[in-house]
Order: structure tokens, then sequence, then C-alpha cells
């Protein structure tokens, strides 16, 4: 596991993982009680195949609670995030991490052919550096007490 690593294998080791989404015309309610069902914090807002945006717990605090608009009576489609950053199975790991701290988001949806294939948090991305790392280390340690092999 490196910071090399494309995000297809990222995917792969994350498993079979549901991608889960909703359209535009959900309530933001209904959003956040799916959230809550499957503890995550964003959602896929799709049509068929394609991807529309993306609703995450930031947009719901800062346009719809802060505002005072009624999560029941709020669509998806008017606070999701349109522009999208997206990026391929082909990324690096080091890549989607530029991105995300770049612009600030938390995000990313794996697009491949034009169909999204996954989702991948900085959760998940912090997950794999740390492996990467506990990896080095155990491999420096190995070395260290002559366990390393010859």
């Amino acid at each position: 596991m490196k910071i090399t690593d494309t995000i297809g294998l990222v995917l792969k080791r994350k498993g079979n993982a549901k991608i889960l989404s909703l359209t535009p015309e959900h309530s933001v309610f209904e959003a956040l009680e799916m959230m809550a069902q499957y503890d995550i914090g964003a959602l896929l807002v799709t049509s068929g195949d394609k991807l529309l945006g993306i609703l995450s717990e930031r947009d719901y605090a800062r346009k719809c609670a802060l505002l005072g608009h009624q999560s029941r009576e709020t669509l998806v489609s008017e606070i999701m995030t349109t522009e999208v950053r997206a990026v391929s199975p082909l990324h690096t790991v080091d890549d989607c991490m530029t991105i995300m701290t770049d612009h600030h988001i938390r995000h990313l949806p794996v697009i491949d052919c034009g169909k999204v294939v996954g989702l991948v948090s900085i959760g998940d991305l912090v997950k794999w550096v740390i492996s990467d790392q506990a990896q080095t280390i155990q491999a420096l340690e190995g070395y260290i007490t002559g366990a390393y092999p010859a």
C-alpha cells in the first residue's frame, strides 16, 4: 500500500461496497436518514447512471439548517453540490489527497467510462497511507533486528 497506488486498488480493497445514491427529487430529510442508516457523510446524486451532484453533511449544514429551511420540505436538488470533482480508477492515492486538500472536499466519486464505479473518502485514503506506513515500519524493524530476509 503506497501513495502511488491507484484508486482502483483502493476500491478493490474496500470490497464490493454498494454505491449509495439518491435522486434530486428526494427530500433532504430522506437523504439524512440514509446517511445516518449507513453512517456516511455524503451521498451521490444521480439520474440513472449519470452523476448529477453530491450531497454532504456540509451541504445540509450550510445550505439548509443555517438558513432555516426545513429538511422535510427541501429537495436534494436545492442544496446539492453540482460542481463535483471526480477521478478515474487510474488516479493515485496521492493525486486524490491533493485534489481533496486543494478543493477542501472529503469525498471523490470514481468514474470509469462515464459510469460511477465507486466513492472514496478522505478516511479511506488516510487508512491506506497509515497501512503503508505500518508496513514500512515493520520492514525497517525487521531489518534492524536482523529478521529481514537476506
